[in-house]
């Protein structure tokens, strides 16, 4: 339970309670849930109209929003996992494969963060760890050998920190990865569907089309982290968040991201199959405006893009 939702979800708790208890002939129990349901709306409008950053971060986090599996189960047929770096491991918090997206075979990765605590264990919350970012780069370089469009969707904390991925390359991986992607010659779509954080996220989000859903997040670092750094304390958390701007509205008027998709009210973690036909429809509308590409130009578009990043500021 988000904290700004509590008054909400006591409200549709009451109005389960009230379905399951029969009208007597003082109180009408279908009129009562009616207004209950009216008021339980009317609170999630003003919630969700004005959420502060800090609050963004939360519903963003929200364990319950759609996954890249999700994504993958609505948007993508005859999909194929492909696993391992060639190297190491297979790093199960950076899945990808290829498969059709509206009938067009495509490349697709992103981060998997699990939805009950044994998924979550096996892919590490979504922070994936050099062989990743390895496998992310060879379904790249498959990519741009068979001329397929290629799709990431981001969503995790950052890259793993632990000393065994250190001692693998976790930098050197990364910085690989945001080279590869510099390099891709086919048109690249990535959508932030959750947390963009740092470098974890980056490494396969500097693509041709970059787009946020409404209650998502990107940032180079966390503002619980911000805050130890700059505060000497997690608890100023909420000034960081403020401070560091990572709200799609925020990356939008900054020219970081190209596009936001709307959230229904309530969220993303409400309204599943509803949020995945619109990032599937936004997704769809980015390519559309890359093809037909050509392999040399839409590489130079691509760094012409991010080397403008704030030279108009």
């Amino acid at each position: 339970m988000l904290d700004f939702e509590k008054p909400i979800i006591e409200l549709e708790q009451k109005i389960s309670e009230l379905r399951h208890v029969s009208s007597d002939g003082e109180v009408n129990i279908a009129d009562e849930i009616t207004r209950m349901q009216s008021k339980a709306d009317r609170l999630m409008q003003q919630a969700y109209g004005k959420l502060t950053p800090v609050q963004k971060v939360q519903v963003a986090r929200h364990p319950e929003r759609p996954s890249f599996n999700d994504y993958v189960a609505e948007l993508i047929t005859d999909y194929t996992p492909l696993a391992g770096d060639r190297n190491f491991a297979e790093d199960y918090a950076l899945p990808g494969g290829i498969g059709r997206f509206n009938g067009q075979p495509v490349v697709i990765m992103g981060h998997e963060k699990g939805s009950d605590t044994e998924s979550r264990i096996k892919h590490n919350f979504g922070m994936a760890r050099p062989e990743g970012y390895r496998k992310a780069q060879r379904l790249m370089d498959l990519a741009s050998q068979f001329q397929l469009p290629l799709i990431t969707l981001v969503d995790t904390k950052g890259a793993y920190p632990g000393k065994g991925a250190e001692e693998r390359g976790q930098s050197e991986a990364i910085a690989k990865s945001i080279e590869k992607c510099l390099r891709t010659n086919v048109p690249m779509v990535s959508v932030i569907v959750g947390e963009g954080g740092s470098g974890g996220a980056i490494a396969i989000a500097v693509a041709d089309k970059i787009y946020m859903l409404e209650h998502s997040i990107y940032s180079v670092i966390s503002p619980e982290g911000c805050a130890s750094i700059l505060w000497r304390s997690a608890k100023h958390a909420d000034e960081a968040a403020t401070a560091l701007r990572l709200t799609a509205q925020d990356l939008y008027k900054l020219k970081l991201v190209d596009g936001i998709i709307e959230e229904p009210v309530g969220g993303a973690h409400r309204h599943k199959k509803e949020i995945i036909a619109r990032v599937g429809k936004q997704i769809q509308k980015g390519l559309d405006e890359l093809t037909p590409w050509d392999a040399e130009k839409i590489i130079q578009a691509r760094r012409k893009k991010f080397l403008a990043f704030g030279r108009d500021l």
